[in-house]
């Protein structure tokens, strides 16, 4: 039987300030529906999971081992596992990350 979300109704956690997401868990992976303030900063960083950046609305700059991506609506930018990342939205964003295997930090 499919699980079903209604992504509106999932309550909001800030996990880096300005940073808000809503999570949905599945078997293998965790789907991330962000809010992100404008001038928000997310703190260099590594973990082990595939992610995958989709860029919904708005504009955020990405450093990836060093290159920087600046990421607008309809972008996608898949980052490896254990590569170091940071960054911030230059503009209010919405952002859909998906990371694999599950964030099980995140439950």
């Amino acid at each position: 039987m499919p699980d079903r979300y209604e992504v509106a109704t999932l309550e909001p956690r800030e996990l880096q300030p300005g940073h808000h997401g809503r999570f949905i868990h599945s078997q293998h992976t965790t789907h991330v529906y962000w809010q992100i303030e404008a001038g928000a900063v997310l703190p260099a960083h590594s973990h082990p999971h595939e992610q995958i950046v989709n860029m919904l609305e708005g504009t955020y700059e990405l450093v990836v081992d060093g290159e920087t991506h600046v990421l607008e609506a309809g972008d996608v930018l898949v980052i490896p596992g254990g590569a170091v990342h940071g960054g911030g939205a230059r503009t209010d964003c919405r952002i859909l990350d998906v990371f694999s295997p599950v964030r099980e930090e995140y439950r």
